[in-house]
């Protein structure tokens, strides 16, 4: 299949407390990937000894390329670790190198709205993000909580509603299914 590259990027959220932010993105991942573009997804909270399903798919895909900052826990802390906190800004970092790189076409920052909401990382600096990146890369933030600064600056936001979800029945997360 011939490089292409798309004529104009946009910026996509996918927030709120409904279930499938990530896997959203992975969707739209794997039909850019399907059409020759290729795909970096960047997480900011995930990671460490904790591996979700998606990570072992990415593996076998050569145009699908990701990279985890998180220690892969929950971040309870206020305020929170200085270890979370410097993971959170190294992601930030790699992520203007990586959508400014040319290299990729589509570019996930997934849950990058929780390391907001933490204050983990500077939501003016997510802004400058996306007002700078190349016309042609599309930009995807996941993550509930998503700052209003975030949702100005987006083209396209969507909010996932959780109407009923089986936590509240105890039915905790199951593999291949919720991670």
């Amino acid at each position: 299949m011939t490089k292409q590259q798309l004529e104009r990027g946009l910026t996509q959220v996918y927030t709120g407390n409904g279930k499938g932010k990530t896997s959203a993105a992975l969707g739209l991942a794997l039909r850019a990937i399907g059409w020759g573009f290729k795909v970096h997804m960047i997480q900011f909270i995930k990671g460490g000894d904790f591996k979700h399903g998606e990570l072992h798919t990415i593996k076998r895909l050569p145009d699908f390329k990701t990279r985890a900052f998180g220690q892969g826990r929950y971040i309870m802390e206020d305020p929170p670790l200085e270890e979370d906190v410097k993971r959170s800004e190294k992601a930030l970092k790699f992520a203007r190198k990586i959508v400014n790189s040319g290299e990729y076409d589509i570019v996930i920052l997934d849950e990058i709205n929780v390391a907001l909401h933490l204050k983990l990382i500077k939501t003016d600096e997510v802004v400058k993000l996306i007002e700078q990146k190349p016309k042609h890369v599309e930009l995807i933030l996941t993550g509930r909580y998503a700052p209003s600064e975030v949702v100005q600056a987006a083209d396209l936001v969507t909010e996932m509603l959780e109407i009923k979800h089986p936590y509240a029945r105890e039915i905790h997360g199951r593999k291949g299914i919720e991670y």
